[in-house]
């Protein structure tokens, strides 16, 4: 493994205070971009479903989606460490499908941790995963794969009980094993309560503050490539939607009106070559 960023590192930041940074990665130019960035965690997520494949949610993510897609992002990463989704139904059957799903993902496409959504009825199929000697990351507060049983994309834990139940969860993942800990549409305060309340696992935002010890986004949408489509919790630090539109009409007014190709873009030949065909 040639990756500089490890487990270990992940848990120094997290001792030193030191922000964490992961974004998404789903294919090998994205990848290697942000792995020369020094972005410390590259995470294929199910989020693919929505983003490259056009699905509406995650849910028909297939396992051979998550380990094609990871494969190109493992081949760029020469820093980062790589973290890949477990689709669903792929880890909620059972223990052993869970193991043996979790070991097929990381043997066939060289990612370095799977992630899992779920809380305290997770524990023991992390712990198993573990036990494999297979890194974990957890997932808590809004879960994709579960949005039809939450009601839809919601802010997770602003009731006392909900939050009592997302920093139990957390506290069980970290037991289990999980190294790092993705809270998604958490309120900013229960997160930094469940951040300073966790010794060993690193809790990675998204739409739960600045005091978690990273924070994560959809690569497209940090890049701004769907003008239609910006959660509440997204910086958009470019806006290449509209950059590479004019950059597609510039190209189609040029081929249209025979300004490109231009000699400059083109290869020549001899006119004594050309004069002896017939």
């Amino acid at each position: 493994m040639n990756i500089l960023i490890s487990k270990t590192v992940i848990a120094e930041k997290k001792r030193n205070r030191t922000p964490i940074t992961m974004l998404t990665a789903y294919d090998y130019s994205m990848a290697k971009l942000l792995d020369e960035n020094e972005i410390d965690m590259l995470l294929v997520g199910d989020s693919l479903g929505n983003v490259m494949l056009g699905y509406d949610s995650t849910l028909p993510v297939t396992m051979e989606d998550m380990i094609h897609h990871t494969k190109t992002v493992t081949r760029a990463a020469k820093r980062a460490l790589v973290v890949a989704d477990m689709p669903f139904l792929s880890y909620q059957v059972s223990i052993e499908d869970a193991v043996k799903n979790a070991g097929r993902l990381m043997k066939e496409s060289g990612a370095h941790a799977v992630k899992l959504e779920g809380g305290s009825e997770m524990a023991d199929t992390i712990r198993a995963i573990c036990r494999a000697g297979i890194p974990v990351v957890g997932h808590i507060g809004l879960t994709p794969q579960s949005i039809h049983q939450l009601g839809g994309f919601k802010v997770q834990g602003k009731e006392s009980s909900a939050a009592q139940k997302l920093l139990d969860d957390a506290k069980a993942l970290e037991e289990a094993g999980a190294f790092v800990i993705v809270l998604e549409c958490v309120p900013a305060k229960l997160a930094a309560k469940v951040t300073a309340s966790l010794k060993s696992a690193a809790t990675i935002g998204i739409g739960a503050g600045a005091d978690c010890d990273g924070q994560v986004l959809v690569i497209n949408d940090l890049l701004g490539m769907n003008k239609d489509f910006k959660p509440k919790f997204v910086k958009r630090f470019a806006d290449l939607h509209t950059i590479i539109s004019a950059a597609v009409q510039e190209y189609k007014q040029d081929v249209e009106a025979r300004t490109f190709p231009a000699p400059e873009h083109g290869f020549t030949i001899a006119d004594a070559v050309l004069d002896k065909l017939y």
